[in-house]
C-alpha cells in the first residue's frame, strides 16, 4: 500500500535519435545549409543595423490624463490607508473601554 509504483519504460525501437548540437550564433551571419536531403529556402540575411523605433511624443492631453490618473491613484491609496488607521484606532479605544469596565467590575467584587 505504501510502496510507490514506478511507470514502466517502453522498450527501445533500435533507432537512435537525431541529436542537434547548437552552434554559435553571430548576428548578420548567413545561415549555411545542412547536408540533409530536404530543400531549404534561400538564406535570409538580417539587416546589419537595427531600425530605430519612433519615439513616443507626449501631447498636452496625454500629460493632463497622466497627472489626473496619478492624482486619483494617490487619493484612493491615501483614503484606504487613513480608513485602515481609523479602524485600528477605534478598535484600540473600544478594547481600552472594555478593559476599564472589566477592571471596575473585578475591583468592586474585592471590596465587598
Amino acid at each position: 500500500m505504501f510502496r510507490p509504483k514506478y511507470p514502466t519504460v517502453p522498450a527501445p525501437t533500435g533507432t537512435t535519435p537525431h541529436v542537434v548540437t547548437p552552434a554559435a550564433i553571430r548576428p548578420g551571419a548567413a545561415v549555411e545549409p545542412t547536408g540533409c536531403d530536404c530543400q531549404h529556402p534561400a538564406p535570409v540575411h538580417a539587416p546589419a543595423t537595427p531600425v530605430p523605433a519612433a519615439s513616443a511624443r507626449m501631447t498636452p492631453g496625454t500629460a493632463a490624463a497622466l497627472v489626473a490618473g496619478g492624482t486619483a491613484a494617490v487619493l484612493v491609496v491615501g483614503t484606504v490607508l487613513v480608513s485602515m488607521l481609523l479602524a485600528v484606532a477605534i478598535t484600540a479605544a473600544s478594547l481600552a473601554v472594555c478593559a476599564l469596565v472589566v477592571r471596575s467590575l473585578l475591583n468592586g467584587q474585592h471590596q465587598r
